[in-house]
C-alpha cells in the first residue's frame, strides 16, 4: 500500500501496478488540488472515492487490487474522478480452468493462547450461556417473546450463571411448499440454530401443531422429540405444543414454557467456565455497510486475525458469495484439495444459477451505500470483501444452513444480506462474530457476541459507542495492519472469556434472524 504523504494521507494506492488510487483525506479533496507527486485533480473527489492515476481511453482497464475492476465508459484525463457513472463491470469469471491450490501453502502454527468457555457434551464450546427456545413456525412467535420476557423478568435473576434467554423467531413453518427442494435449506438451519454451541445443548422447542415443519422433521435426525412433562432422555428435546388439548388459555400456554424454561436454567446455571484452547473457537466473519475503506483497513486486519486464529487451530468462517464470486480463482488457488475446489466451483455455480431464475445476476449486490462509499461495482466491492478470509489454506466448504465438522478456514455459502449471512453463520456453529462497516451498520445478533470493526476514524468517532474497533487508524498511518490485526485478535479471546462485552452486548442491540429460502412460499 502507498500513500501520499501531507499533514494527512491524500491518496492511497494499494498495487503498484493499480492506475487508480482512493482520496482517505475527512470530507475529500476539491477540484486543483495538487498531491505531492504533482497530480492536480481535475475535479472535486468526494472521500474514499477513486482518482485516475493516467489519461485512460474509452475502453481502458481501471485496476485497482492488481485486479481489472471495470473500464472507462469515455476518456478519463488524470486527475479525474473514477466512479460507476464513468465505468462498465467486466463479465464474471468463468467457472472454468482455474488455479487449484496453487497458493495452500499450510502457515506456521501459533501457540499459547486460550480463552475462558462453556465447554459442551458434544464437545463444542461457547462463549456466551444462553437457553434459547427454538420454534417450528412463526404462528408461535408471539407467545414465545411473551414467555421470554417473562422468563427474563421473573426467572433469570435467580440464575447468574446464564447470559439470557433468547427466541429463535422466524418466518417459516408453514405457507410454504414443505418438500421443495429450496425448502432443505431453510429447515436444517432452523435445525442448526438450535444446536449452536452458545446454547449449551439445552434443548427446547415450542410448536403449534398443525404447520406443515413438524417437530420431527425440524429435529436432528437423532433426536427423540418428547412433550414437556415427558422426562428428557440423553437425546431427547423437549418440545411444547400449544395446540395441546391440557393448555387451556393463554397463560397455561405461559406456564408450561415458564415451568420448562425454569428446568433448562438450572442446568445451565450449573455451569462454569474453564481454559480452553483457540482450536475451539469459531468465528464467523462479515462485512456490511461496506465502502472503499473496506478492503484497505478493517478486511485487511480482520484477514491478519484470520490467519492468526487458524495457526492456533481455530476455525474461520468466510461468506457471502456474490462478494467473492469475482475471487473464484483467488479461493481456488488456496483450496487445500481438489474436492474443496469443486466445491467452491460448485457453490458459485449454484448461486450464479439461483440468481439467474430470479432475473437477476451479481451486480444487483451493489448498495447505494457501496457507491456512495466509492465502491464502483461488486467487482471492486469483491476484491476488498475477500480479504477478510486472510491468507490460509480453505480447509472446507458449506452449503447454506449445513453445520461445520472440521476446523480451519471455511467458506460457508451464503447470500451477501447481513441477516441472513450471520443467521447462517449462526447455524454453522459460530461462537463469535466480527463485522466489518464503512458507511455504518448498527449490526447485532443477541445469539453471538458480535465485534465490530469501523473501517474509518472519522465512522468510529461518530458511532463511538457502537464500534469496538477503529481500523481507520491503518489509513491514517497511526497504526499498521499488522497491529490492528492483533488487536483483534486479543479483543476476540477476551470477548470470548466474558471479560468484555461488545457495543452491542452492552446497549442490547439485537437485529432478528433471517432465514434463507430459496423455496417457493404457497
Amino acid at each position: 500500500m502507498q500513500v501520499a504523504e501531507g499533514r494527512a494521507p491524500v491518496l492511497i494506492k494499494i498495487h503498484p501496478q493499480d492506475n487508480v488510487a482512493i482520496v482517505a483525506s475527512d470530507g475529500g479533496l476539491p477540484a486543483g488540488t495538487l498531491l505531492p507527486d504533482g497530480l492536480r485533480l481535475a475535479e472535486a473527489v468526494p472521500q474514499g472515492h477513486k482518482v485516475a492515476l493516467a489519461d485512460l481511453a474509452e475502453g481502458d482497464a481501471v485496476v485497482r487490487y492488481n485486479v481489472v475492476v471495470g473500464y472507462a465508459a469515455r476518456f478519463l484525463p488524470r486527475g479525474s474522478w473514477v466512479n460507476e457513472r464513468v465505468t462498465t463491470m467486466p463479465a464474471a469469471r468463468s467457472l472454468r480452468e482455474l488455479p487449484v491450490g496453487t497458493r495452500a501453502e499450510p502457515l506456521p502454527p501459533l501457540e499459547g493462547y486460550t480463552f475462558q468457555g462453556f465447554r459442551n457434551a458434544d464437545g463444542t464450546v461457547g462463549t456466551r450461556n444462553i437457553l434459547a427456545i427454538s420454534t417450528t413456525v412463526q404462528c408461535v412467535q408471539g407467545v414465545v417473546e411473551h414467555a421470554v420476557a417473562r422468563i427474563r423478568q421473573e426467572l433469570l435473576p435467580a440464575y447468574p450463571n446464564v447470559d439470557d434467554v433468547v427466541g429463535l423467531a422466524h418466518t417459516y413453518g408453514c405457507g410454504v411448499a414443505i418438500d421443495a427442494p429450496g425448502a432443505s435449506i431453510p429447515i436444517r438451519t432452523l435445525r442448526n440454530l438450535g444446536r449452536n454451541p452458545n446454547f449449551g445443548g439445552a434443548s427446547m422447542v415450542v410448536s403449534l401443531g398443525c404447520e406443515k415443519l413438524q417437530p420431527d422433521r425440524l429435529l436432528a435426525p437423532d433426536a427423540i422429540p418428547i412433550r414437556a412433562g415427558e422426562g428428557m432422555g440423553a437425546d431427547g428435546v423437549e418440545t411444547i405444543v400449544l395446540q395441546d388439548e391440557a393448555l387451556v388459555g393463554f397463560e397455561a400456554m405461559v406456564e408450561r414454557m415458564m415451568r420448562t424454561a425454569q428446568g433448562h436454567l438450572r442446568k445451565l446455571d450449573a455451569r462454569r467456565r474453564e481454559t480452553c484452547p483457540v482450536s475451539d473457537l469459531t468465528v464467523g466473519v462479515q462485512c456490511g455497510g461496506s465502502d472503499a475503506f473496506s478492503g484497505l483497513t478493517a478486511n485487511p486486519a480482520v484477514g491478519f486475525a484470520t490467519d492468526l486464529l487458524v495457526r492456533a487451530g481455530g476455525t474461520v468462517m468466510f461468506s457471502e458469495t456474490t462478494e467473492v464470486r469475482d475471487g473464484i480463482d483467488q479461493l481456488t488457488a488456496r483450496a487445500a484439495t481438489p474436492e474443496v475446489a469443486a466445491a467452491l466451483v460448485r457453490e458459485m455455480a449454484w448461486y450464479d444459477d439461483y440468481l439467474q431464475r430470479g432475473l437477476a445476476d451479481r451486480s444487483a449486490n451493489t448498495s447505494p451505500g457501496n457507491k456512495k462509499g466509492g465502491l464502483s461495482n461488486i467487482v471492486e466491492k469483491a476484491m476488498g470483501s475477500i480479504v477478510k478470509s486472510g491468507s490460509s489454506p480453505i480447509h472446507g466448504v458449506l452449503s447454506p444452513g449445513e453445520r461445520l465438522t472440521r476446523k480451519g478456514l471455511i467458506f460457508a455459502a451464503t447470500p451477501a444480506s447481513d441477516f441472513i449471512c450471520g443467521t447462517l453463520q449462526l447455524a454453522a456453529g459460530m461462537n463469535l462474530h466480527v463485522f466489518t462497516t464503512g458507511r455504518g451498520t448498527p449490526y447485532g445478533l443477541a445469539q453471538v457476541p458480535v465485534i465490530k470493526v469501523a473501517t474509518r476514524s472519522a465512522l468510529a468517532r461518530r458511532w463511538h459507542d457502537l464500534m469496538d474497533v477503529d481500523a481507520g487508524v491503518i489509513a491514517s498511518g497511526q497504526a499498521s495492519i499488522e497491529e490492528v490485526g492483533w488487536e483483534l485478535f486479543r479483543l476476540m479471546l477476551d470477548v470470548a472469556s466474558g471479560r468484555k462485552q461488545t457495543c452491542a452486548e452492552r446497549l442490547k442491540l439485537h437485529n432478528a434472524l433471517a432465514l434463507f429460502n430459496p423455496g417457493p412460499v404457497t
